[in-house]
């Protein structure tokens, strides 16, 4: 992403009419989590901390940790041990974008099953560069296998993962891939060797996008904006906090009123 992301990390780029960082903050929200833990690379905490604060005028709790070194998205279960005590975990990256209308159900679904793990299957033309889930005849997941250059299937596993607490033993005893890096596919597979990973195929009427790269990042802006066009906003925190009752309307119109000059501050006040 560089040179664009010289000056700021991925995730505070614009993505339409937001910092990327709101979509995956926003499933978060849906899926009735409040107590956020953004990891982020050295020297960008205040950067991050400008634009989303404490998350208080969310009705949210939001906490910051570094990590020194990308060692792999499994890495971020370690960094967020003590932070997560004895609870289960929900793990977003900071580039996916999620939208559909029935996704609070979904989510929150996936959230209630605390006897594994619970991820995703989006169809891609193109699963080479990312996880490849493997249905049999019965719609249950046999095999993830992460970048491969034969693919058994269409269906990939996004960026957005629910575990139970044992995630946090899986990932301390992972050894690190060929690249150096703690997998994600490994605590995957781990609990799919288990019986206990469950795979929701994510159909035609789910949006996802992986804003990851230049191109991916302007067709995810050009997709927010013609949804947004038919009034209907993705990654609003605000809105969605306002709707899960953490925020009152008066709150919620509080917040429009700072951004009144701004059409996403209108659409607040229009709520």
């Amino acid at each position: 992403m560089y040179p664009m992301t010289r000056p700021v990390c991925k995730p505070l780029l614009p993505v339409y009419d937001k910092p990327l960082i709101y979509y995956p903050l926003s499933v978060l929200i849906q899926a009735g989590i409040r107590e956020v833990l953004v990891i982020v690379p050295p020297g960008e905490e205040g950067a991050f901390f400008a634009s989303l604060g404490d998350g208080s005028q969310w009705g949210m709790e939001i906490s910051y940790a570094v990590q020194p070194v990308a060692k792999g998205i499994a890495d971020a279960l370690l960094i967020g041990c003590d932070f997560l005590g004895e609870d289960d975990v929900c793990l977003a990256l900071g580039d996916n974008i999620f939208w559909a209308a029935d996704l609070e159900d979904t989510l929150k679904g996936a959230a209630a099953n605390h006897q594994g793990a619970t991820v995703f299957g989006c169809r891609v033309d193109d699963p080479r560069p990312f996880g490849v889930v493997e249905f049999d005849q019965f719609g249950k997941a046999v095999s993830i296998e992460e970048k491969p250059a034969h693919p058994r299937s269409n269906y990939i596993v996004p960026g957005l993962y629910f575990y139970n607490h044992q995630a946090l033993e899986v990932a301390a005893n992972l050894t690190p891939s060929a690249r150096g890096e703690l997998e994600i596919t490994d605590v995957n597979l781990d609990f799919l060797r288990r019986g206990q990973l469950q795979v929701i195929p994510l159909e035609d009427n789910y949006i996802w996008l992986d804003a990851g790269s230049p191109d991916s990042m302007l067709d995810a802006a050009n997709t927010v904006r013609d949804l947004q066009q038919k009034g209907r906003y993705m990654g609003c925190v605000e809105e969605l906090a306002w709707r899960e009752g953490w925020i009152t309307p008066s709150q919620l119109r509080r917040l429009g009123e700072e951004l009144d000059m701004t059409a996403y501050g209108q659409y607040l006040l229009g709520l």
